[in-house]
């Protein structure tokens, strides 16, 4: 199983969502997961992870969820290669289970090129970044995502999905 994964923040509380896929040119999820984090920790400048991960963390357990592959909106390596971001820390968490995959719309300052990606008819670049997999492997398989816009379809999907703040 793949997994793409949100979260959209609310006052004191967080909606996490994951949406399934078996193939990266799947075009619909073959479920959809949702749960909410009640109280999650404060932002903290640089350390983004501190909040998201306990809440992507709570979304795997609820559900039991063991995916081959998690797809995160953010950054794996902040400048691609060594300055760990929120994927880096989910790979550790789960002990190297689970390959994750960055997606990230914007640029982090100092990160090169090599990890700019244009996805369908898009002239704005995508930023990938990854562990537990090569970084070629890792834009092949959000390359290969189904949809003609910049954002794959189902990570529209999973942003769609926690946004609707509902659990």
């Amino acid at each position: 199983m793949l997994l793409a994964v949100d979260v959209q923040y609310e006052a004191n509380k967080a909606f996490v969502a994951g949406v399934s896929f078996e193939n990266w040119e799947d075009e619909k999820a073959g479920q959809v997961f949702k749960t909410v984090v009640e109280e999650p920790g404060e932002y903290q400048p640089g350390e983004f992870y501190r909040r998201e991960l306990p809440c992507i963390l709570a979304l795997l357990d609820k559900f039991k969820l063991a995916p081959q592959t998690i797809v995160v909106d953010g950054f794996v390596y902040l400048d691609g290669t060594s300055q760990p971001g929120l994927g880096k820390h989910l790979y550790e968490a789960l002990h190297g289970t689970a390959s994750v995959i960055g997606v990230a719309k914007s640029a982090y300052q100092g990160i090169s090129d090599q990890f700019a990606l244009l996805h369908g008819g898009s002239l704005r670049p995508l930023y990938v970044t990854c562990v537990g997999m090569e970084l070629a492997e890792a834009m092949g398989h959000i390359q290969a995502m189904h949809g003609k816009f910049r954002m794959p379809t189902l990570l529209k999907l999973v942003d769609t999905v926690c946004r609707e703040k509902q659990p």
